[in-house]
């Protein structure tokens, strides 16, 4: 069992899961994760928000008979993904007298999910309030963080934010509150990387709704509590702002050792123009560890070996999961070895729509690289360099 308090009136009761690895079936979780769920006791309502993932139910139920509670009059599905509303059907028939108060999308969508009956629901607007006696809950809705429906849920006297997938980091502690916030900060990176990224626009549409609020924790639905809010305030802020580093980020793949020769050398003559290098053979990486790179970074290099007449299979999927996490990126470009031909270059910009990137001269190499291509790669590296200085990046 996981009861941890808040404060007067406010629990901790969901689940935490050290031994999970993998989320979704494609997202790594070096740290595990979490399924918060917070229990709010009112002087005259009980709420509970939100629940947790279905294999983790025993947790929750546990939970709640530890604390006593004989009674939940309103259950807050904040997201109708099953990691959090999964629990909801039991929660309904162990406290019967409960009602599912959510937004009408998020209603549609528990509906379909889980089969809820439409009976059982309390419908709120952008902005409504719900009071539990001496404690006040506020809606405010916060689409595309990360699906349509989500919402949170704000506790007025409090002043605590409930924001589910919003500001979450997939990271499991015995630690209630945020203390190694070096460690916090690469998983919550790491988390708006893979999740919030592509929605990077509404992302900064629901930080400025927030903005006039006073916040003074923030309880997400994955990772820790935050009792300094404007660690992860701050962090959003950059990380969905225009600006990019000077940072290139290499992900390739090498089959015979001719792209791993350009990509080496590529490394030294960016490293010796003062650029910051960060390359990822795709063989070995943990995809998560590239997408918290690709935040930031001002320029993309893809690096591969023509295999039959295309990218290599890793390079395509890295390249299709860069498309769909829609970084910043300013620049991109292809590098890489073929033996007698084919389209990579133009297969690989075909799937980069989605970046709003200006392409740079590719570098292909027949063969094994010889001195005429060490000299194309390092115009590239001038190209880049001045790219970025046209950004201003190198101006320390």
């Amino acid at each position: 069992m996981a009861i941890q308090k808040l404060m007067s009136g406010v629990f901790s009761v969901g689940a935490k899961h050290w031994g999970r690895r993998l989320f979704d079936e494609l997202i790594p979780l070096p740290d595990g994760t979490t399924y918060n769920a917070y229990l709010i006791r009112g002087s005259e309502k009980t709420a509970l928000i939100d629940t947790v993932d279905p294999e983790k139910k025993s947790d929750l139920l546990e939970n709640l008979e530890a604390l006593k509670v004989k009674n939940i009059d309103y259950v807050i599905a904040n997201h109708a993904e099953q990691d959090h509303s999964g629990v909801i059907p039991e929660i309904l028939e162990k406290y019967p007298n409960a009602r599912v108060v959510t937004n009408e999308k998020c209603k549609k969508m528990l509906i379909d999910l889980l089969q809820i009956p439409e009976d059982k629901f309390l419908v709120v607007n952008d902005w409504d309030t719900l009071s539990l006696g001496d404690k006040t809950l506020q809606f405010i809705l916060t689409p595309w963080v990360h699906w349509p429906e989500t919402m949170v849920t704000y506790l007025r006297e409090d002043c605590i934010l409930f924001s589910c997938d919003f500001f979450g980091a997939h990271f499991a502690s015995s630690e209630l509150f945020v203390k190694n916030e070096v460690k916090v900060y690469e998983s919550a990176k790491r988390y708006y990387a893979e999740i919030m990224m592509p929605f990077r626009k509404k992302v900064i549409g629901n930080l400025e709704k927030l903005k006039d609020i006073e916040i003074d924790m923030i309880a997400p639905s994955h990772g820790q509590v935050y009792d300094k809010p404007e660690l992860i305030l701050d962090a959003y802020k950059d990380w969905t702002s225009d600006s990019v580093k000077n940072e290139v980020v290499i992900p390739y793949v090498s089959m015979h050792g001719s792209t791993q020769k350009i990509v080496e050398y590529l490394i030294d003559s960016l490293t010796e123009r003062n650029i910051v290098v960060k390359p990822f053979n795709l063989v070995v990486t943990d995809i998560g560890e590239l997408a918290i790179e690709i935040v930031d970074a001002a320029t993309i290099v893809i690096g591969s070996p023509i295999v039959l007449t295309g990218p290599h299979p890793a390079v395509v999927s890295a390249v299709s999961l860069a498309n769909a996490l829609r970084p910043k990126a300013r620049f991109a470009t292809v590098i890489g070895s073929y033996g007698w031909g084919g389209k990579m270059v133009d297969q690989i910009v075909g799937m980069l729509g989605n970046l709003k990137v200006e392409l740079l001269s590719p570098v292909l190499v027949k063969g094994y690289p010889k001195d005429a291509d060490y000299q194309s790669l390092d115009k590239l590296a001038d190209e880049i360099l001045e790219k970025h200085e046209s950004l201003k990046l190198l101006g320390g």
